[in-house]
């Protein structure tokens, strides 16, 4: 029997998202050029920029797989001020003097390994049946529920004028601007340099990787 023509093609579709636009405009982009069922194995907010993993066809099949990989993340915490988003779209809450070196590297001490921190307010989590984003945008404040979030490894690349430069490895369903808010600033800048096996080099042109190369290289990185 015949696969059908939504199925095909199917494959891993590696994209260095620009700042701009949302995920979901990305994904509607490439389904619209393949005419393919199209999935994605994790988002970006609309500031963010870095690597996207896209599904294709039947590797959609996969996504709960996808999702659980690990990813890294470069990012820039603007550590003199805390805004309503976590990152640079939302409203000041507070500005303050930037922490000493030494206090910084203290608070990035109790970070690492297992955390339970708020979800930031703009994100897709649901809060009585309505996303948190939405509730936000229409200026409905709630209080945020924390969550377990896996920090494997996080270090200060560096720091000058109140700005860390942050390279960070942690699991699936952590939020950087909760980690950038707990450090008393908010995210500048974030780019996502790595999803499981996946690298953010390779995304030039949106490069399509068959699904019989995508699925040994999952299976090496387990």
């Amino acid at each position: 029997m015949a696969i059908p023509k939504a199925l095909e093609p199917t494959g891993v579709v590696l994209v260095d998202k620009p700042a701009g636009p949302s995920s979901f405009h990305i994904v509607a982009r490439v389904r619209g050029r393949t005419g393919a069922k199209t999935g994605h194995a994790g988002t970006l907010d609309p500031f963010a920029t870095g690597l996207l993993v896209l599904l294709s066809g039947r590797a959609t099949s996969l996504q709960d797989r996808f999702m659980k990989l690990d990813k890294r993340y470069v990012t820039d915490v603007d550590l003199r001020a805390r805004t309503t988003t976590g990152d640079p779209e939302g409203d000041v809450l507070e500005e303050h003097e930037p922490p000493s070196r030494d206090e910084l590297e203290s608070s990035l001490a109790g970070l690492r390994g297992e955390v339970e921190l708020p979800i930031p307010a703009a994100s897709a989590v649901k809060i009585g049946g309505e996303r948190a984003y939405r509730l936000h945008r229409q200026g409905v404040v709630v209080e945020m529920p924390t969550r377990v979030m896996r920090i494997h490894e996080l270090e200060l690349v560096s720091y000058e004028a109140g700005i860390a430069r942050l390279d960070l490895l942690v699991g699936s369903g952590t939020y950087i601007r909760s980690i950038a808010d707990a450090l008393g600033g908010h995210c500048a800048t974030l780019r996502r340099t790595g999803i499981g096996p996946f690298r953010v080099e390779e995304a030039d042109e949106e490069r399509v990787v068959p699904l019989e190369e995508a699925l040994p290289r999952l299976a090496a990185k387990a």
